[in-house]
């Protein structure tokens, strides 16, 4: 198949693309590889690509409507996965409109692309965010998601709602992946453990946020990217049993589906600080402070409809991708 990832420069999108080139498919990648952090650790993902024959590069940003419209009209997908988006909950504080040109605009442009060029199956990223003030654990696909607490979370949410409408619209099948603290080498620099990481090497303390008292979901980048190729092989199919009176969000009589893919296994954070430091050999200076606007205490996945739906079952334990990082980081900065 020719298949179109967006966000390839992206640490799961470039791990998602050698999956995919591995198995045969042609691989068109996008990226706009804009600077919201390191250009040259974008650059040094593209360069395991750019030597595959089965792999091209597109520079463009996906809420250029001309350029997307001229891209899918020329290459004609089979099908999609879409990645590509403005990450990070805290920067949507500083830089609102960032969020609404790359995951509204841009994913407007990607809906119209498939919808005009007959793409068999659109699969894109949602976030675990879009649980919000949720207290129940774990998440499921069946609760409400009707309180977002940062404008990060509202796009994926409005995303997940946009997919619905070309699936009800025009047939499109679409299916949503509700991502979960996804880590591992390559991994972005803003998050948590490349953040703990380079700190603890370079003896400087670590901001630990609501005083420890946080749990995640953190999910290992190999785990994620099967997943995901898992959902794109099966495409959605509208649910034959749904029920328009009972109103399940997890479900839906249109080519619609959406999942959660996380580990299955909450950790918490200080744990997650105790594998890094025996991973390095090295104690961390911990600076606590209070939780962060636009940020949850604790998430937890119940991934029970991914596993039934697509055979997804994560199978890396975070001591050992903690430490599969933590080499990759030393060697790909000399540490």
């Amino acid at each position: 198949m020719k298949i179109l990832v967006t966000g390839a420069a992206g640490f799961i999108g470039m791990t998602t693309a050698l999956r995919l080139l591995a198995r045969g498919d042609a691989v068109v990648g996008l990226d706009n590889l804009n600077d919201y952090y390191d250009v040259s650790l974008k650059e040094s993902r593209l360069a395991r690509l750019n030597g595959h024959a089965n792999f091209h590069f597109v520079k463009l940003d996906v809420a250029d409507r001309a350029g997307m419209a001229s891209l899918f009209a020329s290459e004609q997908f089979d099908k999609v996965i879409h990645l590509a988006a403005q990450a990070g909950v805290r920067y949507s504080l500083q830089n609102p409109h960032a969020y609404i040109d790359s995951n509204l605009v841009g994913f407007t442009n990607i809906l119209e692309g498939c919808r005009h060029n007959r793409v068999a199956h659109l699969v894109y990223a949602s976030s675990s965010s879009v649980y919000g003030g949720n207290t129940r654990m774990p998440f499921s696909e069946h609760d409400s998601v009707d309180h977002p607490v940062s404008l990060y979370a509202a796009t994926k949410k409005a995303n997940e709602l946009m997919a619905h409408t070309y699936s009800h619209l025009y047939g499109l099948p679409t299916t949503g992946l509700r991502f979960f603290t996804v880590y591992g080498p390559w991994g972005r620099p803003d998050m948590a453990l490349f953040l703990f990481t380079k700190a603890i090497l370079e003896g400087r303390p670590i901001d630990v946020f609501n005083h420890g008292n946080m749990r995640r979901d953190f999910t290992y980048v190999d785990d994620i990217v099967e997943g995901v190729i898992r959902a794109l092989d099966c495409t959605a199919t509208a649910n034959p049993d749904y029920d328009p009176l009972l109103a399940d969000p997890a479900s839906s009589n249109v080519p619609y589906r959406v999942f959660n893919i996380g580990n299955n296994n909450p950790v918490s954070l200080l744990d997650f600080i105790g594998a890094i430091e025996e991973t390095l050999g090295q104690k961390a200076e911990k600076r606590l402070l209070p939780l962060q606007d636009g940020d949850v205490p604790a998430t937890y996945a119940d991934t029970t409809l991914l596993d039934d739906w697509a055979g997804f079952v994560p199978a890396t334990p975070v001591q050992e991708g903690v430490r599969r990082f933590v080499a990759w980081y030393r060697e790909y900065y000399r540490v």
